[in-house]
């Protein structure tokens, strides 16, 4: 692994690394706070690329590559939804009514919602 050293070479690499497989690549970042170093690490298991930063002013450029990737990553197309089932007027009302609501909480188990461990008792 070899670090590259102009940061316009590594974020046009990084996009098109990403570009190119979307589900296997993955982003590290690490802070060596003995060398004072930030240390950027894409792979997609064939191809790895990273990055060493030193000075402040790359760790603006490196919000912007981040904020960049976090975009496209965001802009993936979602499966698309299951139809719903065709169900009689009553049919539908009983099944909306098992649903729970999603401010609703759970109410499985003994001690549901309690928040709290309960200790067991004290031996002597």
């Amino acid at each position: 692994m070899v670090y590259i050293t102009s940061w316009p070479q590594f974020q046009r690499e990084a996009e098109a690394l990403y570009a190119r497989s979307p589900f296997r690549t993955r982003y590290c970042v690490k802070w060596r706070s003995v060398e004072g170093t930030l240390v950027l690490k894409l792979t997609d298991d064939t191809t790895c690329l990273k990055y060493r930063a030193t000075s402040t002013a790359y760790f603006h450029r490196f919000q912007a590559l981040n904020l960049s990737l976090m975009e496209k990553m965001q802009n993936r197309k979602l499966p698309a939804p299951a139809p719903p089932e065709a169900a009689a007027g009553s049919g539908a009302a009983d099944a909306a009514s098992t649903v729970p609501r999603a401010g609703a909480p759970a109410t499985s188990g003994t001690h549901a919602g309690s928040g709290k461990k309960r200790g067991g008792k004290k031996k002597k």
